[in-house]
């Protein structure tokens, strides 16, 4: 199975330099994986040396916590497409959600993804702060406010993707919503368990070792 066109390949710590960012860039182009995943400042360096390629530019919003206010996350897309982002992958606010407030993360949703239009929103639940119940809710809010996918974490929570996590939220979003299992992928055996479970991305840092370890 060819994984590279289901890889968004991520590099989303805080120690990322320019360099580090540009040699991201360069591994996605050559391994022609379908995206990177990087923080927002970096938006149009990585642009520049994206621009003779196919690779999508994805950024993160309301990352890692989830807590800013609607307002903050909207401008901060806005400004991410000003920067050359095509995806967005953004965080719902968390602890409104355990509130039992789906209603404010929904209209949060769908907020941005008024703000952002036709270009592609991933709206990340972060399932390991959630209980099963939560997660179905934030599948709900998310598909109620037409995002593109729901995807399980950041990768800077207690935990990433579980195969059970994403079969819950297959359940949920069924043809009408794309998965994003990120958290913890970091081999080729499970990186197939997902897309065989119905995860059309996978975002990852080990996105090399994936495409270059030969198959069983």
């Amino acid at each position: 199975m060819q994984l590279n066109q289901f890889i968004d390949h991520t590099l989303l710590k805080p120690t990322a330099t320019p360099e580090d960012i540009e040699s991201l860039c360069k591994e996605a182009i050559a391994h022609q994986f379908i995206a990177v995943c990087i923080p927002p400042s970096y938006l149009k360096h990585a642009k520049s040396v994206l621009k003779d390629s196919n690779v999508k530019l994805a950024t993160v919003i309301g990352f890692p916590l989830g807590a800013m206010t609607t307002e903050a996350k909207v401008f901060e897309a806005k400004d991410a497409l000003a920067n050359g982002a095509d995806e967005i992958d953004m965080v719902i606010n968390i602890g409104m959600l355990k509130g039992g407030e789906a209603n404010y993360v929904e209209n949060e949703i769908a907020e941005i993804k008024k703000a952002i239009g036709s270009k592609i929103l991933k709206v990340i639940i972060e399932t390991c702060y959630l209980t099963d119940a939560e997660k179905e809710a934030a599948c709900e809010a998310a598909l109620n406010a037409n995002a593109d996918f729901v995807k399980t974490s950041t990768g800077f929570g207690t935990g990433g993707a579980t195969f059970e996590d994403v079969d819950l939220m297959k359940r949920i979003a069924g043809d009408k919503m794309q998965i994003k299992a990120s958290g913890g992928i970091k081999d080729r055996e499970t990186a197939i368990k997902y897309l065989e479970l119905g995860v059309s991305r996978l975002g990852t840092s080990s996105g090399i070792k994936l495409v270059t370890s030969e198959e069983n």
